[in-house]
């Protein structure tokens, strides 16, 4: 008897962990025509618990949302029905929006404060305002010396905007805008970001991590702009902007990138248009005080007619001296995140 009594003992202890994890993970729904448990994104993102909780995964129905969304919580995973499918928009113009605000949060169509350990998947995520505005628009501007301001189509338009957030993950996600700053995730502290097989196009550095990022199987689109993506590292020697297996596309003689603050970029076996101008990612002239020697290097690329083939291999210039085998997720992020495992 107490011999079956300890075997049941067993049995409850080494099961129960397993079946409670399984039984608390949630999945909501989010559907317009009310046949889920939300009809909006924003109303599920606010019913996710403060603090810790077990993983939420919010489940959106295809359609397009015209939705501003505000992300103050953390530990869960938003998943729509496929990169053009399920759409979140709006039409923001950020220097129409600093007139009436004194900071950033707003500004996106997605935005999201210091929060940790979020999935975006299978979601479009824009900005539409330079397609919607062909032209300058002159607007009131109470913030401005001069009280008014002209908003150019090709402005900062973020569809997504981050402010200390970290662990963030998008896999399958197009991030869409004409102009600037498409997709901002910033956090030069801490801040780790992960991209898998998106999507990202816009205007002047419409990939403009701050902090740690990897990007694999990406695609990047510039509509117009000096340049495509931007790094800003300044707060880690270690920090880095990194892609592998990318390719860049865009308009007659776009430019690669640049940078105005202490960056690190990796390219690494990725794929330039052939109307990709022949300007390496260069330094914008500025007042600020750079604490390292420019870090740009490339393994494998291929395709733009390069000056001074300006993407040869120079991979052993890097500090520690990585080999392109050992550039991977973990390597970026010092084994502090798995985003595999997210």
């Amino acid at each position: 008897m107490i011999h079956l009594i300890k075997k049941l003992i067993f049995v409850v202890i080494f099961i129960t962990p397993s079946q409670l994890t399984h039984a608390k993970a949630e999945l909501w729904k989010v559907s317009k025509n009310g046949n889920a448990q939300y009809t909006t994104i924003q109303s599920a993102i606010d019913a996710i618990p403060n603090g810790e909780h077990d993983l939420i995964t919010i489940q959106v129905e295809a359609g397009i949302f015209q939705e501003k969304l505000f992300i103050k919580k953390s530990s869960f995973k938003l998943i729509g029905a496929g990169r053009g499918k399920t759409i979140i928009t709006q039409s923001i113009a950020r220097d129409a929006w600093r007139c009436d605000h004194v900071d950033d949060w707003g500004v996106a169509t997605v935005n999201v404060d210091s929060c940790s350990n979020i999935n975006f998947e299978n979601l479009t995520i824009e900005n539409s305002y330079g397609f919607d505005h062909k032209e300058a628009v002159k607007i009131p501007c109470a913030l401005d010396s001069t009280q008014f301001k002209w908003v150019q189509s090709t402005g900062h338009q973020m569809a997504f905007r981050s402010f200390y957030a970290t662990k963030l993950k998008f896999v399958n996600c197009h991030f869409k805008a004409f102009g600037g700053d498409t997709m901002s995730p910033w956090n030069t502290t801490d801040g780790m970001f992960y991209l898998k097989d998106c999507l990202l196009e816009g205007g002047v550095d419409f990939y403009c991590p701050r902090g740690w990022a990897y990007a694999e199987n990406c695609t990047f689109i510039s509509n117009t702009g000096p340049a495509a993506i931007w790094h800003d590292g300044s707060l880690h020697e270690d920090a880095k902007n990194v892609l592998v297996n990318c390719s860049f596309k865009g308009f007659d003689g776009f430019n690669l990138g640049r940078f105005h603050r202490d960056a690190q970029f990796y390219l690494i076996k990725c794929h330039f248009a052939k109307n990709m101008s022949a300007e390496d990612i260069y330094q914008v002239k500025t007042t600020n005080t750079l604490s390292w020697p420019r870090r740009v290097y490339y393994f494998d690329c291929d395709g733009a007619i390069a000056k001074d083939n300006f993407f040869k291999n120079n991979l052993q210039e890097a500090k520690g001296n990585p080999k392109a085998s050992e550039i991977n997720a973990n390597w970026v992020f010092g084994n502090r995140w798995n985003p595999i495992k997210q």
